[in-house]
């Protein structure tokens, strides 16, 4: 997940729908909602990523946030099964897109697993790490695990805290970003104990977020190449201190299209491709 950024999928958010009664937005500004995904998206281009652009979803307001309905693998496309009712048809309509593109789909999630793509984080091609939410369950774990052990990938799993409970969004990457080989960015009082001491054991040190950063997605970070960030505005404590530790941070206004949708910069994007990572 942080290797260089070659080819990215996202979608143009809707402005047709019931963000706040649905959604669980909060009301976002319909013009700068396209605005401001249209500036994330010459930034990711400006980066040398191209990006496929897949068109809006009326009704789905949720559908702007890429990497919940797939993980991607070295191997294909796992299309997945989604707890939130109002994301359910997501996955069907990610599967056209991607047989547009001639993205090749290794399988899918069958009832009663379900998953969101924002509750993993590769670590390498053969580590994936997986939370236990809300919104990924013990079954979609076991069969995402059944795909990928032919391929010699390891499965690791880490429940996540209540939170908010069951109605809000608490995954994997609300707490958890890599942004380089060695180095990530965490959110240290919901983080699991067992997930901080995995990160240990791979020598895996971290830039903590505070609270009120990680409320505006200061801890959902995208890595577009090893200490080459994409960061939404608005939080200046966590960009300072990537900043002085040589990382080079790039920051879009997200208010409405991130922000207020508790979607990050990751929650934008469906990475397809990123290269090989030269030792």
């Amino acid at each position: 997940m942080v290797s260089p950024l070659a080819r990215v999928l996202v979608r143009t958010p809707t402005t047709v729908g019931k963000f706040v009664e649905e959604g669980l937005w909060r009301q976002p500004d319909s013009v700068a909602l396209l605005k401001e995904h249209q500036s994330f998206v010459e930034l990711l281009q400006s980066l040398g990523a191209v990006v496929d652009v897949a068109e809006s979803i009326d009704g789905l307001v949720d559908s702007v946030y890429m990497h919940d309905p797939m993980i991607m693998t070295p191997h294909g496309a796992i299309l997945l099964r989604m707890a939130k009712p109002i994301r359910s048809d997501e996955p069907k309509h990610f599967r056209r897109t991607l047989e547009g593109i001639g993205v090749p789909i290794l399988g899918e999630l069958t009832a009663p697993g379900f998953a969101d793509g924002g509750d993993k984080v590769w670590l390498d091609e053969k580590t994936l790490l997986i939370g236990h939410s809300y919104r990924t369950n013990q079954e979609g774990i076991e069969q995402i695990r059944k795909l990928l052990t032919p391929f010699g990938v390891e499965v690791f799993s880490f429940d996540l805290p209540h939170y908010q409970g069951s109605g809000a969004v608490l995954h994997l990457m609300s707490v958890l970003s890599p942004i380089s080989y060695d180095k990530a960015v965490v959110y240290e009082p919901l983080a699991p104990v067992r997930l901080l001491e995995f990160l240990k054991s791979r020598d895996i040190t971290w830039f903590t977020v505070s609270e009120k950063e990680m409320l505006t997605q200061g801890s959902n970070i995208l890595a577009v190449a090893p200490d080459v960030v994409i960061l939404a505005a608005g939080n200046p404590e966590i960009e300072k201190k990537l900043r002085e530790a040589g990382i080079s941070v790039h920051l879009f206004a997200g208010e409405n299209v991130a922000v207020k949708g508790d979607g990050g910069p990751t929650c934008l994007t469906a990475p397809l491709i990123r290269s090989k990572h030269l030792q």
